[in-house]
């Protein structure tokens, strides 16, 4: 703080004031001698000094001739003052830096973690597509509807048969993604032209991911196999595996799906003969321990079945005629035409309902007679309804009515328990 008298010291209003860094300097400017007074630098206010409320003690007289000077005493006051503000505003702008750091910094986190969740849900989805998702699921109301037809009272629902039901599925799935997934390994260029959306066609998996996907869950599906220990459940793999490479390798003697005889009989075995006797007898016997016994529902469901499987092999074709035709594929589609296979397909199912209604009515036990009948009448109905109105000419008209005897399919497995 700077102050003078009347009669020596410098009034504080007649100087103008500089502040920085929070201090209060006052400088003077003088063309003649000054005398004045100095007294150690204390920090006040400037409304203090307008004040002139200022009380100045002289502490040393001097005479001074420069054009400029600054009246600054007790130097090593001041410089701890400037210290610790100057320390002041530094800390504060680290503090700032650290916040803008981290505001930006969390901001590459964001975009990181938004990426991942993207390209993890763009590989689920295109996971999903590869296992042929209309597949697994005949897969697994299959497994489940058969698993039912050896049960015979509500007693027999215990947390075993539940059990021998998952070790039943979990391979059985691993399996089926194997032969599918296996299917577009060697059918990549046919697939760019007939199912371009597919995977491995389309680029999202490369040919390296396609090929650990279907070799690791191969082994699973064989090392449950044999971990579970049921010789129909290991018997089931193992034919599905033969005939599944069989179907797709392109090796001499296999690649069974470039003829159509060999490609449906794939599909029928499988589908109608495998899956229906092979758990069946992994419940009734390993599961439930009781000796084998063939029912009634067994050979119903056999036999349908075996319409069922012939129908699908041959209407999955129907669609895909140019590309086989491209690759040399001797379907039946391509041999018989689209529009003579897609009546042929009808008929068969119309037939095979037929059947069941027959079936359905000459039961003894009226809600299996009643539910028989009453299924396979509406299934029937909606199918011939369906049918008329497809465009056979029209790749996605025929596709998506392929799509819907898949769901006649599904349908089909539940009516099959109430056979008795």
């Amino acid at each position: 703080m700077i102050s003078a008298n009347a009669s020596s010291c410098f009034t504080a209003s007649q100087y103008p004031i500089l502040e920085q860094d929070g201090l209060q300097r006052k400088i003077w400017s003088s063309k003649t001698q000054t005398r004045g007074c100095v007294i150690p630098l204390q920090v006040v206010s400037v409304k203090q000094l307008r004040s002139k409320s200022i009380i100045c003690e002289q502490k040393k007289c001097f005479r001074c001739s420069s054009t400029r000077f600054s009246s600054l005493t007790d130097d090593s006051r001041n410089h701890e003052s400037i210290t610790s503000i100057r320390s002041h505003v530094i800390t504060k702008k680290y503090q700032l830096g650290a916040i803008y750091k981290h505001e930006y910094a969390s901001k590459p986190e964001d975009d990181y973690s938004t990426s991942f969740l993207s390209v993890l849900s763009k590989q689920l989805e295109a996971f999903y597509l590869f296992s042929r998702p209309h597949t697994v699921i005949g897969t697994v109301i299959g497994i489940v509807s058969v698993s039912l037809l050896p049960v015979e009272t509500i007693a027999d629902l215990t947390p075993t048969f539940f059990m021998g039901l998952l070790k039943a599925l979990v391979p059985s799935i691993l399996m089926n993604i194997y032969i599918v997934g296996l299917n577009q390994l060697f059918d990549v260029e046919i697939d760019k032209v007939n199912k371009p959306y597919l995977p491995v066609a389309s680029g999202a998996f490369s040919m390296s991911t396609g090929i650990t996907i279907v070799t690791a869950s191969l082994l699973m599906s064989f090392a449950m196999g044999i971990i579970f220990k049921s010789p129909p459940l290991f018997a089931s793999l193992l034919v599905g595996f033969l005939l599944g490479s069989a179907y797709s390798i392109d090796l001499p003697f296999l690649r069974w799906k470039s003829h159509a005889v060999l490609a449906a009989t794939c599909i029928l075995v499988v589908r109608a003969v495998v899956v229906q006797l092979a758990y069946f007898l992994h419940m009734q016997n390993y599961v439930l321990g009781r000796p084998v016994m063939i029912t009634k529902s067994l050979v119903f469901a056999a036999a349908f079945m075996c319409f069922f499987s012939a129908v699908i092999a041959l209407f999955k074709d129907i669609p895909d005629v140019d590309g086989d035709k491209e690759f040399g594929i001797q379907s039946f589609s391509v041999i018989l035409g689209q529009e003579r296979v897609f009546w042929l397909c009808v008929n068969m199912l119309t037939l095979a309902y037929g059947a069941a209604v027959g079936i359905g009515a000459s039961s003894s036990f009226l809600p299996s007679k009643l539910v028989m009948i009453l299924g396979h009448l509406a299934l029937a109905s909606s199918l011939l309804v369906r049918a008329q109105s497809v465009d056979i000419a029209s790749k996605a008209s025929v596709t998506s009515f392929y799509m819907f005897i898949w769901k006649l399919f599904y349908a089909e497995y539940f009516l099959i328990p109430f056979v008795r």
